[in-house]
């Protein structure tokens, strides 16, 4: 194991910051995880899991934010549910420096609180 994060994220807060900031949901999520929470009833739930899932990969990598871009750090969802990380730009090279190859990643969310928890192998 090279490192693991964690973060949880206050539902509201972080649907008042979408709606105070708009542009928000291009500069954080990619195009995939955009479409993914959007198919929601409140995208927001979906939107603050992967947003915690993001600072959870940072902190496995011993980065804060603006380290590296968020929207580099893509959360994937399998069939099955199961989420996974793949990464683009900057945090890839990163992550290539430290020797991360693999990522284990857990999300979940209530109606007000999202958490991730992200190991790097």
């Amino acid at each position: 194991m090279i490192g693991i994060g964690t973060d949880l994220v206050d539902v509201d807060r972080f649907r008042d910051s979408l709606a105070r900031t708009p542009t928000l949901r291009t500069k954080l999520f990619t195009d995939a995880e955009r479409t993914y929470a959007e198919r929601a009833n409140d995208p927001t739930q979906r939107f603050a899991a992967r947003f915690a899932a993001k600072e959870a990969v940072m902190k496995a990598m011993g980065v804060g934010i603006g380290e590296v871009a968020m929207a580099d750090i893509e959360v994937h969802r399998a069939e099955s549910g199961q989420p996974s990380v793949v990464l683009h730009g900057t945090a890839a090279a990163l992550a290539e420096s430290m020797g991360i190859s693999r990522w284990l990643l857990t999300m979940t969310h209530t109606d007000t609180m999202a958490q991730a928890t992200a190991v790097a192998l």
